[in-house]
């Protein structure tokens, strides 16, 4: 069963999925960087300096000043603004992934040699030329 396990890992599937979760968490706080600290300022700005990850509702009684503050306090938060912004840092994310999925498979087709055309085979006889041959052989016996 160990020697199985050690198959299992050592397979290059196993492996390049390690790789590309190590790699996609990396990507994801590269991303969340991206979007924190240079486009919310940015939709900020355009929005009159609201900052939708701070934008909430509180249900129930009391007010706060802050999400953080409402949290801590317990109260049930709707936190809208929170939402927003994931599904931002998504379309990013998608967006983003798209385009180095696009650049790897344009440098894999660049990489690869074309297939060569097979040589031209001379044209032989087509079906009627045949079909003449064998009519005149015949009418020779």
């Amino acid at each position: 069963m160990i020697q199985e396990f050690k198959d299992f890992i050592a397979k290059g599937n196993v492996m390049d999925m390690a790789v590309g979760i190590i790699i996609g968490a990396a990507f994801t706080a590269i991303v969340g960087s991206l979007v924190s600290d240079l486009i919310n300022p940015i939709i900020s700005l355009f929005m009159g300096g609201i900052d939708f990850s701070g934008q909430y509702i509180v249900l129930g009684d009391g007010e706060y000043s802050s999400i953080a503050e409402a949290e801590e306090a317990g109260a049930a938060v709707f936190a809208w603004g929170r939402f927003v912004m994931a599904v931002i840092n998504f379309f990013i994310i998608a967006f983003v992934v798209f385009l180095l999925v696009k650049a790897v498979n344009r440098a894999r087709s660049l990489g690869e040699k074309p297939a060569e055309e097979a040589p031209a085979e001379p044209a032989g006889p087509s079906e009627v030329d045949l079909l003449i041959e064998i009519r005149d052989t015949l009418k020779k016996q």
